[in-house]
């Protein structure tokens, strides 16, 4: 994996030779294997590489073709190489030395602006056409890697991060205030409904499953479709649909096992990163290769506080996985004495942004710079595993039933639903699916949590923010009426759900010299989940049934069957700062009186949460709402003085 940059001059005024310094120079602070640049007159491409993959120790980027006359620069990680080369009828004895680049132009050569509808994999790229003197470029379907660009005064600009872009000297850094508004209005953990914008005002930000066309002077950004909805297989029997999905799964998991590092991966209590263990360390093994996992665990003096189906220290579930699966080296990280106001600097410079996650923000951090200073490669994760691999909400599918007027097979799954999670009082289920099948107010998504309004009203209004976020299903509350089936549908559509998440893991990678990677999101995977059957994902009592069943043999069953106990990230944020409470209180009593942050904050809603935290840091208070909010405006103000300094 690489960052990438490039300046193109549609007036074809030379590039000076500065400019082009300045933008690889900013780059110089990430650890790199090699750094090259390729350069005609008005087009300019660099590549600061870090070599992931055996195709890519050595990978001569940018690369040139003389035969096609083409360029290209690419951040990316192809997994579906075998596809390829048999398309596109590549000798055997070159597949092993061709890096993914050099396959992404081959692809490009036959088709055209469509190649990325036949990419699996992470990527982002950037190809001069010299021939049809056109600069073209695409993002994976769900924005794995970055790709950010300028388009202004004749010329265009495109880098991995923003940074580098703000180097030049004719790029204006000014806040976007529909960013802004975007991020204080949205009460859940999404930053901007509009992926294509960032908080640069003349920065834009190609969306995922986007490709974009720079060609006498035009720049045409255009939505490539590769995830169809609807379509259901259907197999004759159970173990069909068990086996199917294990055979890409398992395709899935190996392709993101490509690399001559050793390799981790994340790993929790749950089925989604257990599943993802079990299946890596099984293929590693083979390789003569042990399986590195990272596990967050509380500080020692930390007490749980969470109720009793839930768990904020996983260790049982952890070990015993480990265990049951074999071939791991196990790593148990506390990080004593971060917290997330201590992380806040180093975020936002990771980040070049505000963001939201601060509650995991020790741990997240944490793992990737232990994981890099052992020499890990690529880390696993299965982040996007609760809308697919572990689909399968039962109160939600049960009102389905209920709707349908299935009466016997809602009472058989009822009576063995309660049974499995250990409440008896059936009336107490039958409530809840009711309140589900017919519900009378707005429901919470799964989600979405009411925060007070944090946005300045007129600052609302004057960007007409609530109007766009209506128009998306979200509302400033974060209420919705969408029902569940509804959601994990947007999810896959909208790529705002997810982008946030993945530009984090981009930077993150790139300041650490390791690839984060998610079986959990390959498109063949997420195809493969959503055909499947619903009464495949819940059936006799059991929620998420088909990962629960297609991991038999691979997890143990106190966590493969676990549905009473689930882990619970950040509840231990609270006590991680208590230390240096009087500190945060200090400069929440700075923020309210900042003449500049006054503009975009309500004032008023903070002066209400500060005199609810004057008493003091409360753990249990983890998820209170004025607790957070207090959060974000902190890290909204630390960014913007910065941007202002």
């Amino acid at each position: 994996m690489s960052a990438i940059a490039g300046i193109y001059h549609f007036n074809k005024e030379p590039i000076p030779s500065n400019h082009s310094f300045l933008i690889m120079k900013a780059l110089q602070k990430f650890p790199d294997d090699d750094a090259m640049i390729w350069q005609q007159e008005n087009v300019f491409l660099g590549c600061h590489a870090q070599w992931i993959t055996p195709e890519s120790v050595g990978e001569p980027l940018p690369f040139y073709d003389n035969e096609r006359q083409m360029a290209i620069t690419a951040d990316a990680i192809i997994d579906n190489r075998e596809e390829l080369f048999d398309i596109l009828q590549v000798d055997r004895e070159k597949r092993k030395i061709i890096p993914d680049s050099q396959l992404i132009l081959l692809a490009y050569s036959k088709w055209g602006e469509d190649v990325p509808k036949h990419l699996i994999g992470d990527f982002a790229f950037m190809i001069w056409d010299e021939k049809n003197q056109k600069l073209f470029g695409a993002r994976d379907f769900s924005g794995a890697r970055t790709l950010y660009y300028y388009n202004q005064n004749h010329r265009f600009a495109f880098c991995t991060i923003m940074e580098p872009l703000l180097s030049l000297p004719f790029i204006e850094k000014r806040i976007n205030e529909q960013w802004l508004a975007d991020y204080l209005a949205i009460p859940n953990m999404i930053d901007t409904i509009d992926t294509s914008i960032t908080v640069i005002k003349s920065i834009k930000e190609l969306s995922p499953s986007s490709t974009i066309s720079v060609v006498e002077g035009k720049v045409i950004v255009s939505k490539y479709n590769i995830l169809e909805l609807g379509n259901k297989v259907k197999f004759k029997t159970e173990k069909d649909y068990i086996e199917a999905f294990r055979d890409v799964f398992q395709q899935a998991v190996d392709a993101r096992l490509r690399t001559f590092h050793p390799v981790g991966s994340h790993l929790s209590g749950g089925l989604d990163s257990g599943s993802v263990v079990s299946f890596a360390a099984k293929s590693l093994l083979n390789q003569n290769k042990k399986l590195h996992t990272y596990s967050y665990i509380p500080e020692a003096d930390f007490t749980d506080w969470t109720p009793y189906h839930r768990m904020a220290d996983e260790r049982p579930f952890i070990k015993s996985t480990v265990q049951y699966v074999g071939n791991i080296n196990e790593h148990y990280l506390s990080f004593d004495g971060k917290s997330p106001i201590s992380e806040i600097d180093e975020w936002l410079e990771i980040m070049e942004m505000p963001y939201k996650f601060f509650e995991n923000s020790v741990w997240i951090k944490g793992i990737y710079e232990h994981a890099s200073q052992k020499g890990i490669g690529i880390m696993l994760n299965g982040a996007r595993g609760n809308l697919g691999i572990s689909w399968g909400r039962a109160l939600d599918y049960y009102a389905i039933l209920l709707k349908k007027r299935k009466w016997i097979q809602l009472y058989f799954e009822v009576n063995k639903y309660s049974k499995n999670i250990g409440v008896f009082d059936k009336f107490r289920i039958f409530s809840v699916i009711k309140d589900k099948a017919y519900p009378t107010n707005k429901r919470r998504t799964n989600e979405s949590y009411e925060l007070p309004m944090l946005i300045n009203p007129d600052f609302a209004m004057r960007t007409n923010v609530f109007d766009r976020l209506q128009k998306k299903g979200i509302d400033y509350k974060g209420f919705s009426k969408q029902n569940i089936y509804d959601f994990r549908k947007n999810h896959f559509q909208d790529d705002f759900s997810w982008n946030t998440t993945n530009t984090c893991n981009a930077k993150l990678s790139l300041r650490y010299g390791l690839l984060d990677r998610d079986p959990t999101n390959d498109i063949r995977v997420i195809r493969y989940c959503l055909s499947v059957p619903e009464e495949q994902y819940v059936k006799n009592g059991v929620d998420r049934a088909l990962i629960r069943k297609a991991t038999e043999g691979y997890l143990p069953n106190n966590v493969r069957l676990n549905q009473k106990i689930r882990g619970i990230q950040g509840a231990d944020w609270i006590h991680r700062m208590a230390p240096d409470w009087n500190l945060f209180l200090e400069e929440l009593q700075r923020l309210i009186k900042d003449s500049t942050i006054s503009e975009f904050i309500n004032v008023k809603v903070i002066k209400t949460a500060i005199s609810k935290v004057k008493e003091g840091p409360r753990e249990e208070c983890a998820f209170d709402p004025d607790f957070r909010i207090l959060m974000r405006s902190l890290i909204v103000f630390r960014y913007l003085q910065t941007f202002h300094s």
